[in-house]
């Protein structure tokens, strides 16, 4: 069995390149499913999830390729319309495939994700709004089967934020007829990233980045070619292990308006953080001050970064609160 091996005790020191976002690379690799021909995607992190990812395309008959951190999805072999459980289990992002294989071939069959029951995660949101876009849906022994003659434009209001729910619908909505309007609509950069990617292959995208989106569908779409964003959790992450340990580092690559939240708070803890030219300089501090913690939707504190600030206050002097008010059981780590 693989292991990891940490000896504590140490600062760290140095320099680290920050990865394309996991969580922009992986919608952004679905909506190549919209378009057939040759997609051309950079900056793609090295992770289990996208060879996973790949794994479904290939299965859906697309070409994938992986290699030095870019993947290139001939997309024009697409034959196949379901995303079976056993890739889908292994990785939430999976329902991802719905919305375009929906749009492109009318027809979808998706597992539920990792075979979760569906009010548990707000996949039922994905599934109210491909419904008011006409789509027929129904599950029968743990698959969503989805049929429509063509998608048409909507008007949809999130009872809550949902970003797979938002970037699932939105590239649904790129081949409606008409145009949809989703209320309520996750904010997060990576949602902005791909709907700058969805614009890049000929899409109508109004409001990326606001509580309003407003899509207006075309008959076709071309393929794509896009750069991923860095990854904000990544960048917290790393800025967070100094502040666990103490030293100095530089953090290179990343995009500073998308931490915000982090940063505030890793400064009330005592970090010295310098932005500059060339990336971001972080100095830990002799010992951590305690804060607390509400998780929110963006721009809130992201609940990917929740963990890590447990770890933090552990070491931290005085007590900390934290709130998790995103997802269900996400203190199993403690």
């Amino acid at each position: 069995m693989d292991k990891i091996v940490i000896e504590g005790g140490i600062k760290l020191s140095g320099e680290v390149q920050v990865s394309g976002a996991k969580n922009s690379a992986l919608p952004i690799m679905t909506s190549s499913i919209l378009a057939s021909g040759e997609n051309h995607i950079s900056n793609i992190p090295d992770l289990k999830d996208i060879k996973t990812m790949g794994r479904l395309l290939s299965n859906l008959g697309a070409d994938f390729h992986f290699e030095d951190n870019k993947v290139i999805i001939q997309t024009g072999s697409i034959n196949s319309i379901e995303a079976p459980y056993d890739l889908v289990r292994t990785m939430r992002g999976s329902v991802l495939v719905l919305g375009p294989l929906l749009a492109r071939m009318g027809k979808a069959k998706v597992s539920l994700p990792g075979g979760c029951v569906i009010g548990e995660r707000p996949i039922n949101l994905h599934l109210m709004g491909l419904e008011k876009m006409g789509a027929e849906i129904s599950l029968k022994e743990g698959y969503i089967n989805a049929r429509v003659k063509r998608l048409k434009g909507a008007s949809i209001y999130f009872d809550m934020p949902t970003v797979t729910g938002t970037e699932n619908l939105m590239m649904a909505a790129c081949l409606a007829e008409g145009t949809t309007i989703i209320e309520n609509a996750a904010c997060e950069p990576e949602v902005v990233d791909l709907a700058n990617a969805l614009i890049s292959m000929g899409a109508h995208i109004e409001g990326a980045g606001t509580k309003t989106l407003r899509i207006k569908g075309v008959e076709i779409l071309k393929p794509l070619n896009h750069k991923i964003i860095p990854d904000r959790i990544e960048t917290g992450t790393f800025l967070t292990a100094v502040g666990i340990t103490g030293g100095n580092i530089k953090v290179s690559g990343s995009n500073t308006e998308h931490i915000d939240s982090i940063v505030i708070k890793l400064k009330e803890v005592g970090l010295d953080i310098k932005y500059d030219k060339d990336g971001i300089k972080a100095k830990g501090p002799d010992r951590p001050k305690s804060v607390d913690i509400k998780t929110m939707p963006y721009p809130g504190f992201p609940t990917d970064m929740q963990a890590q600030f447990v770890a933090l206050m552990s070491i931290a002097d005085g007590t900390s609160l934290i709130t998790e008010n995103i997802f269900e059981n996400r203190f199993m780590h403690v």
